[in-house]
This record gives structure tokens, sequence and C-alpha cells, in this order.
């Protein structure tokens, strides 16, 4: 029996995520997203992979969307709308409360400030999400009389999941993106010990051991105060919902402990929403934010206020957390093309920048950046890279893959050399075959089962009576 597995996105890559899988007859779609390093037709996955007619309800059985970030559910409504597919498909319930929020937010963007005239409406989002079943944790749903599906606890930000997928006697766990360490908000990933025929896993920092958590944060915290101190201003850019609230958490109780008095904002109008969110989805979070919701809200936060796009020419020192997380559009480019010049300012990255974002150029280096064809900024701010993101380490990897102890690996959701350092470890630890294949090539997996046989008793003694004759 044989598992056939094609990227058409974040196949040696990050960004775009959308990996199809063949397994029992059935062909299952995990993530449907978009790259956030591209404005034209390779935003989103080429399709044509899967059907060149168009006839992708008819081929796909399914498609399993592991959590709300863009670059895992962003092609969702252009798949559903625009290219006709009307099958089933299935997200946690936070997934499918929060996607339409983002997935709107992107459309306002490439639309009304861009003019893409290419892209999904309001309405095609409201009506691909009606298409959605929700799952919740542990569930197990029967999509089939053959297919059966179940979500486990991935950490990474709200309502994240990975998912064990069965189709007869052969499985599959596919993990999104997670996290093996616990944060300030929440728990860690989870699983069973399912042994899959595939796992297939992410690998965005496979080649990275990180350094503590709290030796990160006090780096964060110093970097802040000395730079506001010296009458400079803080940009750290974000996603709207969860690293986000982890450092907000972190920020605002240093402020209090330290009696600070310059202001912190926060661009996106998402906040009062996110609050709402956690206390909805409050069984999502770590035991601490749940313990001590009722006697006090964790997201309500005493020293950050709401950013008005006045403020941007302010004087004085000031933190702003900006979204989006990789500078690519929106309040967090706007704003940096104000404050790069400086050098009394500072840009504080938190998280992963998909190569072609403006955010990837500022990490490589580059003392003027390309924002678009008619504008260069320069910059002369400071730069601090600050790993707080949500992705498992190569630790974490490993950590997952020794418990779950799966027959085969699939690397997905990374960069081709950290792929292949990871790859020669995890064949030489554990003695299993590990892919990593690009965007758009096929690799078949073989399975074996043994298989279970009565016999009777009786036979059995015959057979032992000739032998011995």
């Amino acid at each position: 029996m044989t598992i056939r597995l094609v990227p058409l996105g974040a196949g040696q890559d990050v960004g775009r995520s959308c990996i199809v899988i063949t397994i029992g007859g059935k062909n299952i779609m995990f993530d449907c997203g978009m790259h956030m390093g591209f404005n034209d037709e390779r935003r989103f996955p080429d399709f044509r992979y899967i059907s060149k007619t168009a006839e992708f309800t008819e081929v796909l059985d399914a498609i399993i969307i592991s959590h709300f970030h863009l670059d895992h559910c962003g092609a969702l409504p252009y798949f559903t709308e625009m290219c006709g597919y009307d099958g089933p498909i299935f997200m946690t319930h936070p997934t499918k409360a929060i996607c339409p929020i983002l997935l709107e937010d992107y459309r306002k963007i490439a639309v009304d400030k861009k003019g893409d005239t290419k892209f999904f409406t309001s309405d095609m989002i409201k009506q691909c999400m009606k298409k959605v079943t929700p799952i919740s944790l542990h569930q197990t749903i029967q999509v089939d009389a053959d297919m059966e599906i179940k979500a486990y606890y991935a950490g990474h930000v709200l309502g994240a999941a990975m998912f064990y997928v069965k189709v007869g006697d052969e499985s599959v766990v596919y993990t999104g993106d997670y996290n093996m360490t616990p944060d300030r908000h929440l728990g860690s990933a989870w699983i069973d010990k399912v042994r899959p025929d595939v796992l297939i896993t992410e690998s965005t920092y496979g080649t990275t051991i990180r350094d503590s958590k709290r030796s990160r944060e006090r780096d964060f915290l110093k970097k802040v105060h000395d730079c506001v101190l010296g009458g400079g201003k803080v940009l750290i850019p974000v996603f709207a919902l969860g690293r986000a609230q982890e450092l907000c958490i972190l920020i605002d109780a240093y402020w209090e402990r330290m009696g600070l008095k310059v202001p912190i904002y926060f661009s996106a109008g998402l906040t009062e929403r996110a609050t709402q969110y956690y206390k909805l989805f409050i069984n999502w979070t770590n035991q601490k934010i749940k313990s001590t919701f009722v006697e006090r809200n964790m997201f309500e936060f005493k020293h950050i206020e709401p950013w008005d796009r006045q403020y941007i020419s302010n004087t004085g020192p000031m933190v702003l957390f900006a979204t989006p997380g990789m500078l690519h559009q929106g309040t967090s480019l706007e704003v940096f093309k104000k404050w790069a010049p400086d050098p009394k300012n500072m840009v504080v990255m938190p998280g992963f920048c998909v190569a072609g974002t403006i955010g990837h150029q500022v990490l490589q280096g580059r003392k003027v950046v390309d924002i678009d064809r008619f504008t260069k900024v320069q910059v002369n701010l400071q730069v601090s890279n600050l790993s707080f993101s949500a992705h498992a380490d190569a630790k974490g990897i490993m950590q997952l893959i020794r418990h779950c102890e799966p027959r085969n690996v699939v690397l997905v959701h990374g960069e081709r050399q950290a792929m292949e350092f990871l790859k020669s470890k995890i064949v030489t630890e554990f003695g299993i075959r590990c892919y990593n294949p690009p965007n758009g090539v096929t690799i078949a997996i073989p399975t074996s089962h043994s298989m279970s046989a009565k016999i009777s008793s009786s036979y059995l003694k015959m057979s032992h009576f000739k032998l011995r004759l």
C-alpha cells in the first residue's frame, strides 16, 4: 500500500501551506494558505495540480485547516468561491470564529487600498465559512464510511490543532504549526501515541535550539526599556492574535513593576475582539489563565492603549505593537517607513519573516529596503531579532517524533537547508524514512501492515503432526 503526497505550498518553503495527500483512495488537502511574499497569482497555491479541469469537489474528499494564520487559511475563500470547491471543510471552533476576521482585514488592504481586482469579496468569505464543519479537541469525526479525523492541541495560537486522519488501516498526522513549550497564555502541544504511517511536520526552526524563554524575555524588556530611556520609539510588528497577546502580557506587567509612564500602543482594532475570543475559548488557554480568569482578565491591559494614526509624528518615546508581523503591508509598514531613518528608534522582530517581505529584508541587515518599485527607505534604526515565535524548535520536533512513533516523516513549512539538516538527524536517531519534497513534486510512501487471520486449533495440530512426519 502507498500514501502519496504533494505540497502545493510549504514544500522547502515557508508560506502558502497546502499539502495534498492520497491515503486509502481518499484525497485530503491539509491547509489552504496564501504566500505573504507575493502580490500576484503566486500568492495562492497552483490548484491545477489537483485537477486541470477544475473538478475539485469530485477529486477532493476533505479540506482540513490547522489554524487561522493566513499562510494556512488565506486561500480558502478563493478556492471555494472562485475555484468552485464545495466539499467538506474542517477546522476547530476558535479557528472558524477568527478566520473570517483576519481574511476580511487582509481583503480590505488588498482590494480597498491596493486595488486588487482578482480577489475574493466579503460575501465570498461569509459563504466560505458557512461550508465549514467545526471540530472540538479530541473529538473524532467520521467523515464517511472509511475516513475519520481527530483534533489534538497544538499550542501555537488560539485554536491551533494537529490532525490525525485514519482511512482503513492507514493513518497520517498533520501537525500544522505547533509549539512543544508552554508560554504565558497557551499550553504545549499534545497528542496520543498514535504511531501513524506518516507524520507531516512543520520544520520552520529545524536547525534552531532556543535559549531559555526567561532570558529572551529579559533581553526583550531590557532592549525596549533602554531604547525609550534614550528617547527612541520602539516598533514591534506582530500578528493581531497570538504573539501579540504573549508580549503584551509581558510588557504590561513590566511597565507596572517599573512604574514607567512611556505610552504603549496597539494598532489593531482586534485587541478588543481578542479579549472576547479568549473569554469564549478559555478552555484553549493554559492552566494559569483559566484559574485566574474569574478574578483578573490577563488580556485587559493597564498600560496599553489603542493606536491613532496621528500619533505617528508625535515627539518623544513610545512603544507600538503594529500589525502585520512581517512588515509587508498595513500599519507596521507605514510606521516603519516613518521611523526607520532615525537611529534612536528600534524595530523588534519577534517572529519568522517569509522571503520577499520587508521584514525579511530588514533581518538580512539591508540598510536600504525596497518598499515597492517607487519607494526606498533608509534603515538607520536599531534592528533586534528576538524569537518569540510559537513554533517548535529542533528539540521540540524531535520530541514529537519520539512520542508519536511514526513509520515515516515528511518535513514541510521550512527552508531547504534547515530541512536537510533535520532530515539527516531524524534518519540517524530514529532509523526511519524522512522526506522533504519541494512544491509540485509528488512522493510515494510505501506502507506495510500486518494482517490478522483466524486459524482453528485442529488445523494447527494437523499441520504440526505433518511437519513432524
